[in-house]
């Protein structure tokens, strides 16, 4: 399916929010997914990413995760400058500021003539987090979280009593997990305590550990998995193909 790009500036409590959209080339309505990016906001692997899932026939939705911290239309680099800067700014936002920008992109969703009005959630890295974060949103109602950072380990700002891990029983959508075994940022501990959280609380989950390291979906650098990206672009396409349609 033949996609087509453009961008709008969705108004949120905390400022304009640069979101890329890419949908279907045709006439019709489509489900929309938030594809939530890494610290560095939308590279050309991410937007490869939203191109991909667009060509399935979906509306995907594509934030400026840390809008309020940067001019809109910030890329950061893959390099040390930009992880200093993209960390920095995970540390200053607090979770309740990504809750608004998640409510903003489902209004704005389903306020285009072109959206049937589900959505969904997916993401890597932070994005995982935050797609998992969106799927404390009862209109959110699959999300597809690849390595999603610092839910074991509570380290995002959050008001007492917000934090996602202690949230997770809020979740009402499916919700799909993928690890990597060789990820250093969610190492076995991290991932047997979340793991025990989705059998405690009963939600509806899918849960996968790969052989493979942190960002191996990321197609630029030394970790990427072409094999096993492809694998998880087809389970996401049928978790929303199955929820969302």
């Amino acid at each position: 399916m033949i996609i087509q790009h453009h961008s709008h500036d969705i108004d949120t409590p905390t400022g304009l929010m640069r979101t890329s959209i890419y949908r279907p080339a045709v006439e019709g309505q489509f489900p929309c997914i938030i594809f939530y990016s890494e610290i560095f906001q939308e590279t050309a692997p991410i937007a490869r990413s939203a191109a991909m899932l667009a060509g399935h026939g979906f509306i995907v939705l594509v934030p400026e995760v840390f809008h309020e911290l940067n001019p809109l239309g910030t890329v950061l680099a893959y390099d040390d400058e930009g992880k200093d800067k993209g960390n920095a700014d995970k540390w200053a936002k607090p979770l309740e500021s990504h809750d608004t920008d998640t409510t903003a992109l489902i209004a704005f969703a389903r306020a285009q003539a072109y959206c049937t009005g589900y959505v969904g959630a997916m993401g890597v890295c932070i994005g995982g987090h935050l797609a998992y974060r969106a799927a404390l949103n009862p209109d959110i109602k699959a999300a597809f979280c690849l390595y999603a950072t610092d839910i074991h380990s509570d380290t995002l700002p959050a008001q007492s009593g917000n934090n996602s891990f202690e949230r997770m029983a809020d979740i009402q959508g499916e919700i799909h997990f993928i690890w990597g075994k060789q990820d250093p940022h969610v190492p076995k501990e991290g991932r047997l305590k979340i793991y025990q959280q989705a059998v405690a609380t009963g939600i509806n989950y899918q849960w996968q550990e790969v052989k493979a390291q942190h960002a191996f979906m990321r197609d630029e650098g030394d970790r990427y998995d072409p094999a096993l990206a492809l694998t998880m672009y087809q389970q996401a396409v049928a978790l929303f193909n199955r929820t969302l349609r």
